[in-house]
């Protein structure tokens, strides 16, 4: 991380949201079903090693912490203060927090803009109460931050996977959260989530810029009912997109989603076609879905930034290899050629029923390592090709037959699995590795496959179907075409 980035990054109004070395909690207490207290054990969970101070009228210890009747008891003056109470008195808790120095906040009580014009007008007062003292804070109505590098996740569901390097903003609160398990199948997993809420005094552009200057992340990836200032959205967008792709999902396009961001957050949405022509300005790369969008970023953390088009399948299943065939065309890829060369290299690990055209068609080899070895280490050197795709059937299983026959007994097999498939993963992926071409792939078995889990978890992205793993290889290449728009003068042709 350069001084520039550094710099920047603390000088966000989310830096001591994302980083603070100590937090007041208000609306915890020892009623665990509560929100607050939910949220607190949270925190608790994940780790957290910076100093907690719940706040609290009548308790003395919350969660065998002690607790404090008011901000004032405090010895210190926390770095963030999370208020999850009443609506009727944040504004107030919000003035007292002032009075005591406290410069960040989260606001997690709703009840604000969304819901009427009593709640614009409380919103209205919250705002000109934190700029009286130039307080910062996410929200109203949201659940806040998850930075897992900092094990810090004040929000109502547990954090059990690891760091990763996905940044996330969104305008969606348990959107950020119900993603937590969904990442962790995938082996991924958030650098920082902001949840913005009504976004009453930091916005969805604040996050871009913290998250573009993390280090920790790699992607951003935006979850967005409405974007208030779109000048300035494309600017921040613009200046990020060339060294950090930004995936969004944009809901607020038809006349059902328009109503349902409006409800929730009070979000001004716009027609479709107007946040295509943003995202394409912007340099960022659109999904139609929440599984593109954590595809996207998924092939954007795992591959190369620039890629070609050109793919080479490799499969032992016919039907399988046809269908990703048809979906690479579909996503305006290529299946070339195969060199005479590579042909020749592939001649003794082909049986006479495969097939040695693209796809590449193994069918059945008398040595089913082969699969993993030799034939994709030939592939790889393909001069005529950008990325090879592998289809992968059931490997534990294939594994286990391969060595039962290579005379390994069920009973030491079955011992000594774990060890062993690590082994395997470890020398595929080495082997992958010691060439410069990417590697993506596909099955229709459980992504818990333990062979599979393996390869995700070493970095290898293993899709569950070849549709999915195409159009994410599309989210890669459009990538670079927009990221390479965005640096070139022709700026005003985008």
């Amino acid at each position: 991380m350069n001084i520039n980035m550094l710099s920047s990054i603390k000088e966000s109004p989310l830096f001591k949201i994302a980083n603070p070395e100590s937090i007041a909690i208000f609306g915890a207490s020892n009623n665990i079903t509560s929100m607050g207290s939910i949220m607190l054990n949270s925190l608790l969970s994940i780790g957290y090693k910076g100093a907690i101070y719940p706040v609290h009228l009548k308790e003395t210890t919350v969660q065998n912490l002690a607790a404090y009747k008011s901000i004032f008891d405090l010895h210190e003056v926390p770095d963030l203060a999370i208020l999850v109470l009443p609506t009727n008195i944040v504004c107030s808790t919000m003035d007292q927090l002032g009075q005591k120095g406290v410069k960040h906040a989260i606001v997690v009580s709703g009840g604000f803009k969304e819901v009427g014009s009593q709640g614009k007008h409380m919103e209205h007062e919250l705002i000109q109460i934190a700029g009286k003292y130039g307080i910062r804070f996410l929200g109203p109505n949201c659940l806040g931050i998850a930075n897992p590098h900092q094990k810090l996740n004040p929000t109502p569901f547990l954090y059990e996977g690891s760091p990763g390097s996905i940044g996330m903003a969104s305008q969606s609160g348990s959107f950020v959260t119900q993603m937590f398990d969904y990442l962790k199948r995938l082996g991924l997993g958030f650098s920082t989530a902001f949840s913005v809420g009504n976004e009453a005094n930091i916005d969805i552009i604040d996050c871009m810029k913290y998250l573009g200057a993390c280090p920790n992340t790699k992607v951003i990836s935006m979850y967005i009912e409405g974007i208030k200032n779109g000048k300035d959205f494309i600017d921040t967008a613009r200046s990020i997109t060339p060294h950090k792709p930004i995936v969004a999902l944009y809901v607020g396009g038809t006349e059902t989603g328009k109503q349902a961001g409006f409800s929730h957050t009070g979000a001004m949405a716009g027609p479709d076609r107007l946040y295509d022509g943003i995202f394409r300005q912007s340099g960022i790369i659109r999904a139609h879905s929440i599984t593109e969008l954590f595809d996207f970023c998924w092939a954007l953390t795992s591959l190369p930034r620039r890629i070609g088009r050109r793919v080479i399948i490799q499969t032992n299943s016919g039907g399988p290899g046809a269908t990703a065939a048809d979906t690479i065309g579909r996503e305006g890829m290529e299946l070339p050629r195969l060199s005479k060369k590579t042909l020749d290299k592939l001649a003794p690990f082909i049986p006479h029923t495969g097939s040695i055209k693209n796809p590449v068609d193994i069918t059945f080899s008398r040595n089913q390592m082969d699969f993993y070895a030799h034939i994709p280490e030939v592939l790889l050197e393909e001069e005529n090709a950008d990325l090879l795709m592998i289809y992968f059937l059931a490997p534990t299983n294939m594994l286990k037959q391969m060595l039962i026959k290579m005379g390994v007994s069920k009973i030491e097999l079955n011992n000594n699995l774990d060890e062993i498939i690590q082994k395997n993963s470890d020398a595929f992926v080495a082997m992958l590795e010691n060439h410069k071409k990417p590697v993506i792939g596909y099955t229709y078995n459980s992504l818990e496959e333990h062979f599979i889990q393996a390869l995700i978890h070493r970095g290898v992205p293993v899709f569950p179907d070849p549709k999915r793993a195409a159009k994410a290889i599309g989210a890669v290449i459009r990538y670079g075409q927009l990221s390479d728009k965005i640096k070139s003068p022709q700026i005003n042709a985008i």
